[in-house]
């Protein structure tokens, strides 16, 4: 990569990206359901566990994302602007949408993202899309620096010649045009929602496997629900008064990921059923309930194993909707939405697996199993129905 720096006058005391507001948080106050942009955030969790190098992900404060790193060699960080574009035409990106401005008064995605260069850390970019590129673009999936990119130079030049016929005279605050943003600007084509959310749990099945302790599919499906709760909740907060929620670190990340790999095991060296017990005691329910709940868990637990009543497909479509009730009413008991005690949140639970149970499309007799799946949610350390600690 390279920096160019500001052509005239006295060094710049540009300040750091982790210390300066952003310019605008239109971010966080229009973000409602980005569900695209959340699945690509978590990624980038994801990465933290894997790569040293990336330090920091914040989300929606100078950009969609921003990944902070410190590269191998490198004794400055970088500041890599991630825009993520999910509402797309059902077209491939070309060099004219690039540079499109969408009023008069906006700016183009070119001219976006090359403004970010305004920081101390070095800038680098990214544009996330769903769709891939035209023949012209495609020099930019390749990663910067690479041989891969040394071998279409002639391809790049005829690109910074396009790009640069419509903005001639166009630098960041830091002196860097068009050249400098090709060099250090990456093209990742990640495809839909699907797709992203699928790579998201090989990545995660692959870490697991590396800890050596290999996940269950359910598993995997909720710790990657509580990451994209953590990413969506950053993006939520507001820089004032909650900078520190909008920078995920990655000494974080790697904490968090040390105490849910600790619970799933503390939960393997206890008999089926224990940590359910153990978590409905400690939420003062009384002892006919958890003795029915353990029950009630053990037979779903028969029930997955060995199908007698349910399709495969229903039993996987059902325990996705269990999960999901189950991490909106935690979410919101921690939020401090629901001021419920642990009898009384229990109680929410099961009533809920009752609505989920009487709705037309559901399988007959179902409620049993929606119950012991609740339940072995919770034995598995990712569900509790005590109040949370203020």
């Amino acid at each position: 990569m390279s920096e160019t720096g500001v052509a005239q006058g006295q060094p710049v005391a540009w300040p750091s990206i982790n210390d300066a507001p952003p310019v605008e948080e239109g971010g966080p106050i229009a973000r409602k359901g980005f569900t695209y942009q959340d699945e690509i955030a978590v990624s980038f969790l994801l990465v933290m566990l894997e790569d040293p190098a990336l330090l920091r992900v914040h989300c929606e404060t100078h950009d969609d994302l921003v990944l902070v790193w410190l590269l191998e060699g490198q004794t400055d960080e970088c500041a890599e602007f991630v825009q993520v574009k999910a509402g797309e035409p059902d077209k491939l990106w070309s060099t004219a949408d690039l540079c499109r401005k969408p009023t008069k008064t906006t700016l183009s995605i070119f001219e976006a993202s090359l403004a970010r260069d305004r920081h101390k850390e070095i800038a680098l970019f990214r544009l996330v899309t769903l769709r891939p590129v035209v023949e012209a673009l495609s020099p930019l999936t390749y990663d910067c620096g690479s041989e891969a990119r040394a071998l279409v130079a002639a391809e790049l030049e005829t690109l910074r010649d396009e790009i640069e016929s419509k903005f001639p005279s166009l630098v960041s605050a830091k002196g860097n045009g068009c050249q400098y943003w090709l060099e250090n600007c990456r093209w990742d084509v990640r495809y839909d929602l699907a797709t992203a959310k699928n790579e998201n749990r090989r990545r995660l099945l692959q870490l697991s496997n590396l800890a050596g302790l290999p996940l269950l599919y359910e598993q995997i499906d909720q710790l990657l629900d509580e990451m994209r709760a953590w990413t969506k909740a950053a993006g939520d907060a507001k820089w004032v008064p909650d900078k520190a929620k909008k920078i995920i670190t990655r000494a974080q990340v790697l904490e968090w990921w040390q105490s849910k790999l600790a619970e799933i095991v503390d939960g393997k060296a206890e008999a089926s059923g224990g940590k359910l017990a153990a978590k409905m005691i400690a939420a003062d329910l009384p002892d006919e309930l958890v003795l029915l709940a353990v029950d009630l868990r053990r037979e779903y637990a028969a029930e997955v194993r060995t199908p007698r009543y349910m399709q495969a497909d229903s039993i996987g479509q059902m325990q996705a909707r269990v999960k999901s009730e189950a991490l909106t009413l935690r979410s919101r008991l921690v939020a401090g939405e629901l001021d419920l005690s642990g009898p009384a949140f229990h109680a929410l639970c099961l009533a809920k697996m009752d609505e989920i149970n009487a709705a037309p499309e559901a399988q007959q007799g179902a409620g049993a199993f929606l119950k012991g799946c609740l339940y072995d949610i919770a034995d598995r350390c990712l569900l509790r129905f005590k109040r949370p600690a203020k």
